[in-house]
């Protein structure tokens, strides 16, 4: 398998397109493939990839239990670690608030024996 970006002149053959998720580009003769540099191809013979699809649909199917393991942790953690810098955060508020001015001063407080 050979890899060529977008834009070279190849010969006959099917080229995968790899950035855009497998769009299959046949060539008969010579032609330029779309697409500019940032484009990647493969040069796959078709027996190559039908033969390598049981093998990806294996990788997935073992991967998958691990993969929603790892995304229910890290979403568990970060609900936590936000929990405990929310209660850290309220602990250590001393009652002042950015929104008002303060400019009057406490209120005191009058006192009953009178």
């Amino acid at each position: 398998m050979l890899t060529y970006k977008g834009g070279n002149m190849v010969g006959t053959g099917t080229y995968w397109d790899v950035t855009s998720g497998g769009r299959r580009i046949d060539v008969v003769g010579e032609a330029v493939l779309a697409g500019g540099g940032t484009t990647t191809y493969i040069k796959a013979p078709v027996g190559i990839a039908l033969l390598s699809m049981p093998v990806i649909g294996l990788i997935y199917v073992v991967l998958m239990p691990f993969l929603g393991m790892a995304a229910v942790a890290s979403i568990g953690s970060s609900r936590l670690l936000s929990g405990v810098t929310s209660a850290i955060g309220k602990t250590f508020s001393f009652g002042w608030r950015p929104g008002n001015a303060y400019l009057a001063g406490k209120k005191k407080r009058q006192r009953k024996d009178r």
